[in-house]
């Protein structure tokens, strides 16, 4: 719970270590919700270089509910289909991502600029009157005790200070001076591999030598990735070779020689060329009292689908509105154990799928690459099949959720465009992002008191969805969609009601008054 009335204030609700893309949409979640914030982070400016390079839906959906879509849209683009080609250069199967109409209303996959992106949600993060920016100020150390965090700081110009928060939330990235500090060791997942990442700003005349879409070249002699980002931005990432010195690769003559299957340095401009180590990691815990990792200091995963960022992104999403809940005292300190339940063991799964991939991909023995195009054409009936992105991505399967578990939750919730007096709009602009029941509107359920009641303890919002072929069924409580993403949804899953929390995620779903009933109880016991 928060501090008592008899305890001194700290001077910060919460303190967000670090202010790369994480900790930016930390603060601003914080500060969305009005929470006292203060971000610091040990440079000035944002790296003028490209790191990451992938968004999906889950996390545009985030920043429209922030508000802060239309500063980074310029700057994003469609992410291709990843064509897979073997050993022979055959194409053995495509990565692509799920057709229209888009479940949660946007591209579900995209490539971003991370300069201007990454300096759009800082201008964001500043515009909030509760959020205080501290950029060249670095953390130093911290003390805690059972009802605060004591920070020491020191700015760019050796000047030190100490400030209280109630939590910190700790995004300082892979060397992460906070976990070191805390003791908190990775668990290996074992993925350890030498790569080489280029990043090219191409002429318009040379953009016809490269792939049109996404391409991995699964070659054993090399294995290479190849992503198309916005504009005439192009990145190569480059598996090197046993006795390959990773500093020497990144010089430019060795770069080009790498590129020269497909480019000379007579056709781009060299934006970076910096050489990796592809690991999957995985924080062995992500609190330690009032301390929380998030991003990179919580894990590591390859990059094979592009969910590094994302990762980061939804480990704050998940984490902001229950430490909104327990400091303004509607809900036990306990549920931000659920943090690191869910996320744990979402990224887990994940990283582990990641990895599958990535063992594919990086397949150096020509005998088991050639099997290995076998095997994958073979799961295609002799053709490539193609699966997407977003199946990839596994639902949340611990935590906060009704149990037992059913296909739907822990799932993300569709997001539909619906009818409005004055347009079209997406779901979230009219349902907001708090607790929602969602009820189907073609086979609605009845609310007993007792249900309406428990509505009103825990402030979620009713929402009736029909369907455009079906304004009968429209009621003053009643939103139209448009091209049936949630009538299909409820179908597919045989229910005609869903509890969805404010990270978008689903509670639990019900198909009929008494199962509903029940989970409305439950899960009022326990947001306690």
């Amino acid at each position: 719970m928060s501090p008592s009335s008899e305890q001194q204030p700290s001077d910060y609700r919460v303190v967000v270590v670090g202010h790369g893309p994480s900790g930016v949409i930390a603060a601003s979640l914080l500060g969305d919700r009005n929470i006292r914030t203060l971000a610091i982070d040990r440079q000035r400016d944002v790296y003028d270089k490209p790191r990451a390079i992938a968004i999906d839906h889950e996390i545009l959906r985030l920043l429209d509910n922030l508000g802060a879509a239309e500063r980074v849209l310029p700057f994003i683009a469609p992410f291709p289909a990843s064509q897979h080609f073997g050993a022979r250069g055959q194409l053995i199967r495509r990565i692509d991502m799920v057709s229209e109409p888009y479940p949660l209303g946007y591209t579900p996959s995209m490539v971003f600029t991370q300069p201007p992106v990454e300096a759009a949600l800082r201008e964001h993060a500043a515009a909030y009157d509760s959020v205080d920016v501290e950029l060249g100020t670095g953390l130093i150390g911290f003390d805690q005790s059972p009802d605060r965090v004591t920070l020491h700081l020191r700015d760019d110009k050796q000047a030190t200070r100490s400030v209280t928060a109630d939590y910190v939330i700790a995004c300082d990235g892979a060397s992460s001076g906070t976990r070191q500090a805390l003791g908190i060791a990775f668990e290996d997942l074992v993925f350890d591999e030498p790569w080489l990442v280029v990043d090219l700003r191409v002429n318009q005349a040379a953009l016809g030598k490269l792939p049109e879409t996404a391409a991995q070249f699964c070659d054993p002699s090399r294995p290479t990735s190849f992503i198309v980002g916005p504009g005439n931005h192009r990145r190569f990432e480059i598996m090197l070779l046993p006795g390959e010195d990773p500093r020497e690769m990144e010089e430019p003559t060795q770069v080009w020689r790498l590129l020269a299957r497909w480019l000379t340095p007579d056709d781009a401009a060299l934006w970076r060329a910096a050489s990796y180590r592809f690991h999957a990691l995985v924080a062995q815990q992500w609190r330690r009292g009032r301390v929380f990792l998030a991003g990179d200091a919580a894990h590591q995963q390859p990059p094979f689908i592009g969910q590094g960022m994302c990762q980061g992104i939804r480990d704050v999403g998940n984490l902001v509105w229950k430490l909104d809940r327990v400091l303004s005292g509607q809900s036990d300190a306990g549920l931000l154990d659920t943090y690191g339940e869910e996320r744990i063991e979402h990224v887990r799964q994940l990283t582990t799928r990641i990895k599958a991939i990535g063992h594919v991909i990086c397949e150096r023995d020509p005998v088991a690459a050639e099997a290995r195009d076998v095997r994958i054409l073979g799961e295609g009936g002799g053709l490539p099949r193609t699966f997407t992105r977003q199946e990839i991505v596994p639902p949340l399967q611990k935590g906060l959720l009704a149990f037992p578990l059913e296909p739907a939750h822990g799932t993300l919730f569709p997001q539909p465009w619906i009818r409005t007096s004055v347009g079209r709009r997406l779901l979230d602009s009219v349902a907001g992002t708090g607790w929602r029941l969602v009820l189907d509107a073609r086979n609605p359920l009845a609310l007993s008191p007792e249900m309406r009641a428990d509505l009103a303890r825990l402030g979620m919002r009713l929402i009736r969805v029909g369907s455009a072929d079906a304004a009968a069924q429209a009621g003053h409580d009643t939103v139209i969609e448009e091209d049936g993403v949630l009538a299909a949804w409820f179908d597919r899953h045989g229910c005609r009601a869903a509890i969805v929390r404010p990270d978008h995620y689903v509670f639990g779903v019900a198909n009929d008054e008494r199962a509903l009933g029940k989970m409305l109880s439950e899960l009022a016991r326990r947001l306690q």
